[in-house]
């Protein structure tokens, strides 16, 4: 299920260390700001899969493309306080 309030949206799968990071920092981050936030797997959305595999964790903000493999706390800070 999608939140559409969520600026952020974190596009992983369920064991990988990479995801787990990611989640940690938009977790903060966006705790931080009261920003929301989603997480979303491609293991249950072939299209995301499709678009995405190479790339998890991938961050989406106001759905483009913000970062994807190592998430970069202050870059989410600044993308989401412009």
């Amino acid at each position: 299920m999608t939140d559409p309030a969520a600026r952020v949206v974190l596009i992983g799968k369920p064991e990988c260390h990479l995801c787990e990071d990611a989640e940690a920092v938009v977790r903060a981050v966006c705790d931080e700001l009261g920003v929301g936030w989603e997480q979303r797997s491609i293991l249950d959305d072939p299209e995301l899969a499709d678009a995405y595999w190479e790339k998890i964790p991938v961050v989406l903000v106001d759905g483009r493309s913000h970062d994807y493999w190592r998430i970069d706390p202050d870059r989410l800070r600044r993308a989401l306080s412009a």
